[in-house]
């Protein structure tokens, strides 16, 4: 890990420890073992590392997705592939996401951060409704949305929707993250929440052959 990437991930751990407010940079150099003014030739200031902090996050995110099989932020490219995917591969593929932000440990100390510091700090709760309400309702908005148009599945408000597939998926994310030994039920929850979703917007159960080869691999 290069100089750069220590400091991002000691400040990461700093602001999940301490809070954002609590930690200053001359915290981080001394936490990487540098001196501040060597920080500040990669760095301009705290500001600067914590959007840095995000674009790492998203960066680790995106590369998931790709392992995965989707794009993850382009609602336009994942809609055709959910379009003909089958039940049982949106359920593995729903599971895998969820135990990424679960468990990878970038994502996880940057949430408990922001789910602290969101009640002290205006810019962080910002950050907070972005980053776990904002993107994620406008990305999966547009991704049913698509859907409903192409008749895959059948609403008449895709805002509330997307609510109903959204908002159990987080809940579950964050009781797992208070109480960690739910997380098999949370797993099995959260399967019985897709087949209650498909069944109330009528989604269609007839994958393309290119879809179940190119996905096969979640299934397994």
């Amino acid at each position: 890990m290069d100089t750069k990437q220590r400091i991002l991930d000691e400040a990461l751990t700093l602001f999940s420890e301490k809070g954002y407010a609590n930690v200053f940079v001359a915290d981080i150099a001394k936490r990487v073992g540098i001196k501040a003014p060597s920080l500040y030739k990669h760095y301009k200031n705290k500001q600067a590392i914590f959007d840095a902090i995000i674009e790492e996050m998203n960066r680790r995110f995106l590369e998931e997705a790709g392992a995965l099989q989707i794009s993850g932020d382009d609602a336009v490219a994942d809609a055709e592939i959910y379009k003909h995917i089958s039940e049982e591969q949106l359920i593995t593929l729903g599971k895998d996401l969820f135990l990424y932000f679960l468990h990878d440990d970038y994502t996880r100390r940057f949430r408990k951060m922001l789910t602290i510091e969101q009640f002290h700090d205006k810019k962080l709760a910002a950050a907070y409704m972005k980053q776990y309400v904002d993107d994620p309702l406008s990305y999966q908005g547009m991704l049913l949305g698509l859907m409903a148009s192409a008749g895959v599945l059948q609403t008449e408000n895709v805002e509330i929707m997307t609510l109903h597939f959204y908002a159990p998926i987080y809940m579950l994310l964050t009781i797992c993250d208070r109480e960690p030994e739910r997380e098999e039920e949370a797993l099995k929850t959260m399967e019985a929440h897709i087949r209650q979703f498909n069944k109330l917007y009528a989604r269609d159960e007839k994958p393309s052959q290119d879809n179940k080869k190119r996905l096969r691999r979640n299934t397994k």
